[in-house]
């Protein structure tokens, strides 16, 4: 349609005929860090009031069984932006300050599927693929950078590193330009992150745009501003929830007041499941099992909500299996962008998006690996397989208070089993030995990703794996 009304508009200032172009959508993506599938009223949550993106699912769609790749933050951020399995790019796991790897500038980002359009473009928030100068957002597609390079724990008062990490960059356009060196400086990033958005939606209301907001919370160490401090009956977990939601309806009055609201795709998702071990500094799964860090639907299962008034029902939801990697071609889809010429994995759900009835399955399988190309899980329809590996679990314990995590169980083993995510969505019953055929069909779908993708659990190298740049 597009592309089509351009076409149009040419041909008639060819005919001395002025006639405006249609302008293609706004898209406004705000990704949160560690938050659980039910911590969102929308999603069932009864504690943390959510009434910006709650009015964003009632406005849209919500999505009921939406995935990450991968349930942690680097992996999952990198599938979002390229429409690929993170495995795929070389992306693996939470980067650190001393990595020297990054998202390979030669992949295509959702920014440089928009940018040939006309479309201003940036991200404000934690970027975490890379903070070396090849691999930082603006050499990705983005006009503006302003945040974080990496996780906002990644820093000296982390409680639980390893090694005394460096002191935490804020990053501009082109690298670091000061510091985040206390709690009080983590307060006010929900904050900054939001005058940024605010005001580049103001400053490019005449044109399309592309806004990515990454938001560094509720990853620990939470920081709230002092609007939000103690305002909820749960402790600051919610509090900081509460700000994020404010965060969303900053975004939304900003969009209103220039008129451009309908006329703007608004995502609302998270990077994976909540930090379980962190206690009442962590968010909730909403029963499911286990957490971030594990590939069972805790870890992996996020919400989705998606505004568009020109193509998504008001109040609706979709139950169809998703992924973040199909962001990406479906934004190719609704703005007649540039699709990726290298090989992806995502594929448009612009059918779902339009609550098609019957439309089908964009996948026959959805696939989740973890760690180094550990292909633990997929998930095909109603089915749930989970292939022999070790997880981290608390097995029942309380997790920690007041910013002290709880120590997890390493190496919990479990064999290959097969779970009904329609009767039992918290993954308690095995299925395999009485349902042999699905187990197989599974099994053969799992072995061409393998054969693409690699498995490190089988000792199967992948022949698809693009290995990303590296820097001295």
């Amino acid at each position: 349609m597009i592309l089509l009304a351009v076409f149009l508009a040419v041909g008639a200032r060819a005919e001395g005929r002025v006639v405006e172009a249609e302008k293609p959508p706004n898209i406004v993506i705000v990704f949160t860090d560690d938050q659980g599938w039910g911590d969102l009223s929308c999603y069932g949550s009864k504690d943390i009031p959510t009434p910006n993106i709650d009015r964003l699912a009632d406005e849209g769609m919500r999505f009921t069984n939406f995935y990450v790749s991968q349930p942690v933050c680097s992996a999952s951020r990198s599938s979002l932006l390229t429409g690929c399995y993170a495995n795929r790019v070389g992306i693996h796991g939470a980067l650190v300050p001393s990595t020297k790897f990054g998202l390979d500038p030669d992949e295509h980002t959702i920014a440089e599927v928009v940018k040939p359009l006309g479309y201003a473009t940036a991200c404000y928030g934690k970027w975490h693929l890379g903070h070396r100068e090849p691999f930082l957002p603006t050499r990705q597609g983005f006009d503006e950078y302003s945040g974080i390079p990496y996780s906002n724990d990644m820093w000296p008062g982390h409680p639980e590193s390893p090694k005394a990490w460096p002191r935490l960059p804020w990053f501009g356009n082109d690298g670091p330009v000061e510091f985040v060196d206390d709690l009080d400086d983590q307060q006010v990033i929900t904050q900054r992150l939001t005058d940024h958005a605010v005001d580049f939606v103001h400053r490019n209301a005449e044109q399309p745009f592309l806004l990515y907001v990454p938001h560094s919370m509720p990853h620990v160490p939470l920081g709230v501003g002092p609007r939000f401090r103690q305002s909820s009956e749960y402790g600051p977990y919610a509090d900081v929830i509460k700000e994020i939601d404010w965060s969303v309806g900053e975004i939304v009055t900003a969009l209103t007041e220039e008129g451009i609201l309908d006329e703007t795709i608004f995502i609302f998702a998270s990077d994976n499941g909540p930090w379980l071990n962190y206690g009442d500094h962590a968010g909730t799964t909403g029963g499911l099992r286990e957490g971030k860090g594990t590939t069972f639907e805790g870890g992996v299962r996020v919400p989705f909500i998606v505004r568009y008034p020109a193509v998504v029902p008001a109040g609706s939801t979709c139950d169809t299996p998703c992924m973040t990697i199909d962001v990406l071609p479906t934004i190719v889809e609704l703005t007649g962008g540039e699709a990726p010429t290298r090989e992806i994995d995502g594929r448009s759900i612009l059918p779902q998006f339009k609550g098609v009835v019957d439309a089908p399955d964009p996948h026959e399988a959805l696939f989740f690996w973890y760690r180094k190309q550990e292909l633990q899980a997929m998930r095909m329809g109603r089915w749930k397989m989970h292939f022999p590996h070790g997880y981290r679990s608390l097995e029942g314990r309380p997790g920690g208070n007041n910013g002290r995590p709880t120590k997890y169980t390493y190496g919990i083993p479990i064999e290959l089993s097969l779970f009904d995510l329609d009767a039992d969505p918290n993954e308690t019953t095995d299925l395999a030995a009485s349902h042999p055929d699905v187990v197989a069909r599974m099994q053969s779908l799992a072995n061409e990703a393998r054969a693409e993708l690699g498995d490190s659990l089988t000792r199967v190298t992948g022949a698809e794996v693009r290995v990303p740049r590296r820097v001295d």
